[in-house]
């Protein structure tokens, strides 16, 4: 679609922006490194990131919306079958793409060989907006092709592929940011909506509790099947957040991008 690419641009863009400015005016908890040390390693991940989409358009026939396009003009997947309304189509493919990236995060915390890959996020020893960007390059792209083989199945427009994808950056980035929100609207917002002391302990260092909570947009999923906790154990102000036997070192670029080779 025209523009896309730069209205999703400008949109990311935005909401870092001012999830950014609310987390230093409303910080939720203390930080143990600097911003700058962290950012410049998060944003470092990014560009690597960046690169790894590029290298796949290249080699790939179609990325995500393309995938879309192509299965509307071949007449492929479920939505194409169907011929719903557009806004049902619309709301109904972004719920199921929201499942489908709910459960690709719980496989990356059971298959031991793609828990190298997403520790690389569950290292960052603080939690701001910038973690939401923290994910090795290999698992974006791992990622990727899974989005575009779920897009064939279902046959969306390629509208619900973009709105789906800008609401899962935008979220993922609401829930990741260190902002403290009153607990009333934290309890209200979290009966749709991951929040960030939702997210959080999905963060702990403690494998009971970051094996929970998976969603990035949605918490309906973590409570449908049994994988919702509440609040973490110690408490938000004193629990302990990235990978337990870790140290400073995941404000290391090459440490970061090393981390799925390691011998731990």
């Amino acid at each position: 679609m025209e523009h896309e690419t730069l209205i999703r641009f400008g949109v990311f863009l935005g909401l870092f922006a001012l999830f950014a400015l609310a987390e230093t005016l409303l910080p939720r908890r203390a930080r143990t490194q600097t911003r700058q040390r962290r950012w410049v390693t998060n944003w470092g991940i990014t560009i690597a990131n960046t690169l790894m989409i590029r290298a796949m358009a290249f080699l790939l026939p179609v990325l995500a919306v393309g995938a879309a396009i192509d299965a509307g003009n071949q007449g492929w997947g479920l939505f194409n079958a169907l011929s719903l309304p557009i806004w049902i189509e619309v709301i109904a493919a972004i719920l199921i793409l929201d499942f489908i990236i709910w459960a690709q995060h719980l496989i990356t915390h059971k298959v031991p060989i793609l828990w190298r890959l997403h520790r690389v996020h569950h290292a960052d020893v603080d939690m701001d907006v910038t973690t939401a960007i923290r994910f090795h390059p290999v698992e974006i792209g791992l990622s990727m092709l899974i989005k575009i083989g779920a897009v064939y199945l279902l046959g969306p427009a390629a509208l619900a592929v973009i709105l789906f994808e800008i609401i899962l950056n935008g979220t993922a980035m609401f829930n990741h940011a260190n902002i403290r929100l009153p607990l009333w609207l934290d309890a209200t917002l979290r009966r749709v909506l991951v929040t960030p002391d939702m997210h959080r302990v999905h963060h702990s260092v403690h494998r009971h509790e970051h094996d929970s909570n998976y969603g990035f947009s949605l918490s309906i999923w973590d409570r449908m099947f049994g994988t919702y906790i509440a609040q973490p154990e110690g408490g938000h102000d004193e629990m302990a957040v990235g990978l337990e036997w870790q140290d400073d070192r995941p404000a290391k670029l090459g440490w970061s991008l090393g981390l799925p080779f390691a011998r731990k």
